[in-house]
């Protein structure tokens, strides 16, 4: 384990918007990660997709790494930030803003607004 560990540490670190999802940000293989990744494509974000669905030990490692048991899981400047509820409660709070601005990741706030409104 201490070899996947270290992949996932290394990945999570190299990027500072990264998200283990089944699929890939182009392609999503289930709802939750298609959820995450939408947000994340419509607002414009830079970010490392990781297929776990290629890699069966990533697959595993990643839920210890976290303590998270669930897939998608988004990082953003090496920090565990949550899974699907937990993203789609904060992007539509504006708290997922807050936490880009704060950490000087790029972002489309007008199209994250806009998100908010679709679902006011």
């Amino acid at each position: 384990m201490t070899d996947v560990k270290t992949r996932i540490d290394e990945t999570v670190k190299a990027s500072d918007v990264v998200l283990f999802m089944k699929g890939t940000k182009d392609m999503p293989q289930c709802g939750f990660s298609s959820r995450v990744a939408g947000v994340l494509n419509y607002i414009g974000v830079d970010y490392t997709d990781v297929n776990v669905l290629a890699d069966e030990e990533i697959r595993a490692g990643i839920k210890d790494y976290s303590d998270w048991p669930t897939i998608p899981q988004l990082y953003v400047k090496g920090e565990f930030v949550g899974g699907c509820d937990i993203i789609t409660e904060m992007t539509l709070s504006g708290e997922l803003d807050g936490m880009f601005a704060e950490n000087g990741v790029t972002f489309d706030k007008d199209a994250a607004d806009k998100i908010r409104e679709a679902n006011g």
